[in-house]
């Protein structure tokens, strides 16, 4: 199982360029590098407004069998699902792959407050989450596919934790970087995650001095996509 310490550490211009790029740049930026297979599909807000970007911590989560018998693991901190809520630590996201399927919520608002008070910024899941008033007043970001009042046990067993798993059908690692807004969940792998966010962030600031020319009447001709001209005004604004 991998731990915080055993990624080398990442640069704070990450984090705030994370904070400037959206989703759907990020998706741009990635896609530039050979990277499409990187947006989730399924997991999307409980809430609008809702943004994270953190390291991912996993969790897997496989179809439960009659004969397993839920004290026998509920009662037990090693369980990989509460392990879990115990070992992420701040500015990590739990991503849980529960394979798509919905019958059963993976975790509730308790699980929730509590990673959210280990410092955690993010849930992120393909799967459904209980008590889902409750998980979106937690003060975390949370993605999922959908909601359901079953506890997971009904059709989940939390399998293993800190592994590669999927989660809305793209490979998740431990330690990739997570980011989530209103278009859905992306993943950036942590070795180019910096070069990446500085990418968007940097076309972000492009396409808001498009935009605003845009509102001022200009046509989309030689604006957008951003001709050479188009381009030399935008590098002279950046000095006024």
């Amino acid at each position: 199982m991998l731990r915080p310490n055993d990624f080398a550490p990442l640069p704070e211009a990450l984090w705030q360029d994370l904070r400037t790029a959206s989703t759907a740049t990020l998706s741009s930026a990635l896609a530039r590098r050979g990277l499409r297979a990187v947006c989730m599909f399924g997991p999307k807000p409980l809430r609008t407004g809702m943004r994270c970007a953190g390291e991912a911590y996993t969790l897997r989560m496989l179809p439960t069998r009659e004969d397993l018998g839920e004290p026998s693991f509920l009662a037990n901190p090693d369980y990989p699902q509460r392990h879990a809520i115990e070992a992420i630590g701040p500015g990590q996201v739990l991503v849980v792959d529960a394979r798509g399927d919905l019958r059963a919520g993976i975790l509730g608002d308790i699980f929730t407050l509590r990673i959210a008070r280990r410092g955690a910024v993010g849930l992120v899941t393909d799967g459904a989450v209980r008590d889902a008033t409750g998980v979106a007043e937690t003060g975390i970001a949370v993605f999922a596919a959908g909601a359901h009042p079953l506890q997971h046990t009904a059709i989940h067993i939390a399998a293993d934790e800190q592994l590669p798993i999927q989660c809305g059908g793209v490979l998740v690692m431990p330690g990739d970087i997570i980011a989530g807004d209103d278009d859905g969940v992306v993943v950036i792998p942590r070795a180019i995650a910096a070069a990446v966010a500085a990418d968007a962030a940097e076309q972000e600031r492009l396409e808001g001095f498009v935009l605003r020319a845009i509102d001022g009447g200009s046509s989309i001709i030689g604006v957008y996509p951003p001709s050479d001209a188009t381009r030399a005004a935008y590098e002279a604004s950046k000095q006024v």
